[in-house]
């Protein structure tokens, strides 16, 4: 197989990457925006938030449509009520300690995750209520992919 090289831009112009010549750029796996925490209590790392007015997130559950359209997982440990914080709306999310969110230190290896019926809490098991939001699916029993979909009415 032949030896192939890229096409760059230079000056305008598009050609063969120049020999020595190398490619470095800087891939971002994950999207996160910096907003208000609504909650009156701190919220936690992987906690599952939902837009609950301009430039602020609540706990997101499954029991009802606005509350169902998650935004994304915390990214930080923790952010206190009425603090600014990092929530991350794509890509691999990792924690040592999902107790707060699934109510076990690890998840399960493989799974699919969804919004749970509590505010703040995702689980494996598919909800039969309110609405079924699949959030991500986890890659070990540390990392979640965030991949959130589309609520369905149950």
């Amino acid at each position: 197989m032949a030896l192939r090289k890229p096409l760059v831009i230079i000056n305008g112009l598009t050609q063969k990457i120049p020999s020595g010549d190398t490619l470095d750029a800087t891939v971002q796996a994950t999207n996160a925006l910096t907003l208000t925490n609504a909650n009156a209590a701190s919220i936690t790392i992987g906690q599952p938030v939902y837009v609950s007015a301009a430039d602020t997130v609540d706990l997101a559950n499954s029991a009802a449509i606005g509350t169902s359209r998650p935004l994304g997982l915390v990214m930080d440990a923790s952010i206190a009520a009425s603090a600014t914080g990092n929530i991350q709306t794509s890509g691999s999310l990792t924690s040592s300690d999902w107790t707060s969110v699934v109510g076990a230190a690890t998840l399960t290896a493989s799974s699919v995750y969804y919004l749970d019926g509590t505010a703040g809490k995702l689980t494996a098991t598919a909800p039969t209520t309110g609405f079924l939001t699949k959030v991500g699916a986890s890659v070990s029993t540390t990392e979640l992919e965030i991949n959130v979909e589309q609520p369905i009415g149950l």
